[in-house]
């Protein structure tokens, strides 16, 4: 089986590295040379454009930003669509709208290629460790068939409905997650205003009921002011403008997630939108003046 990868970003250098480290035959497109460079000598092959990934292999993932690149790298003009084989799969691992993943499974299902939309959570460590979680959209049949690939960048695959259901099933992540490090910042900001060590009141609650692996991967990194990215908040707008587009064409009330992108979108506007997303805590700094466990 040729594997082809469209998207070598914070998130598809690492799932290459471990595709290949599982022996896969990997050929890899992306803008950035060096994350190509760095692929093809752990192993991969680099193609010439997308068409030549759409004609060597038999399937094609994707993991890009959002649902217009996706959209223009599969069916635009000089895409996979151009030359994909008639029995190849395109599986997608970015985070889109799910109404966008039905839109091209059914372009694509017209040069009889079938489609998962496969998208993940975890971030850059677990996609370095190979540890992601993937949320799967499809037919069963065609889950079970290419869940072995996809189990090599992932703990956790687990099929979710049919296609779009994936990324709708990613969407409710984002908005658990966006949520519950707004309620961390806001928790522990009180901590702080109160004169209680914050990094005390951190060991104190999470072992108990409101203890999380949000919580725990983030609070560390809130407390030590460190924002690098591990997922931007510029990304997590995104997925929530999705939520909340998808939120009023089903008729799904989300007024705290609408809150929270209101807190991002100020963020964004200060130049944080490059940060990680744990500098939701930084809009609680913004407003008192003091930040959360460091001077």
């Amino acid at each position: 089986m040729k594997v082809g990868l469209i998207g070598l970003g914070i998130m598809g250098k690492p799932m290459a590295k471990n595709m290949l480290k599982a022996g896969h035959d990997l050929t890899v497109l992306d803008f950035n040379i060096a994350a190509i460079e760095e692929v093809v000598a752990a192993g991969g092959k680099q193609a010439a454009d997308r068409r030549a990934i759409g004609a060597a292999c038999d399937v094609i993932l994707t993991m890009l930003p959002n649902s217009p690149q996706v959209k223009e790298v599969m069916l635009g003009e000089g895409g996979v669509i151009e030359t994909i084989r008639e029995g190849a799969v395109f599986i997608d691992m970015s985070s889109i709208d799910p109404l966008a993943s039905k839109e091209i499974a059914a372009a694509l299902a017209q040069k009889g290629v079938k489609m998962l939309d496969a998208p993940v959570s975890g971030g850059e460590p677990k996609a370095i460790e190979g540890t992601l979680s993937f949320m799967v959209g499809g037919e069963d049949a065609l889950f079970e068939q290419y869940k072995p690939l996809l189990a090599t960048m992932g703990a956790s695959v687990v099929r979710c409905g049919e296609i779009g259901a994936g990324n709708t099933t990613k969407l409710v992540n984002q908005v658990v997650v966006a949520l519950n490090i707004a309620a961390v910042s806001e928790g522990f900001m009180l901590a702080e205003k109160a004169g209680v060590d914050p990094a005390l009141v951190f060991e104190a609650i999470k072992g108990g009921l409101a203890g999380s692996t949000v919580m725990n991967a983030k609070v560390p990194m809130i407390l030590a002011g460190n924002f690098n990215p591990g997922f931007k908040i510029d990304l997590h707008i995104k997925d929530l403008d999705n939520a909340l587009a998808v939120g009023h064409n089903v008729g799904a009330p989300l007024p705290m997630t609408a809150a929270v992108m209101e807190m991002m979108q100020l963020l964004r506007a200060d130049g944080c939108g490059q940060n990680d997303h744990s500098a939701i805590a930084k809009y609680y700094e913004k407003l008192t003046g003091i930040n959360i466990g460091r001077a």
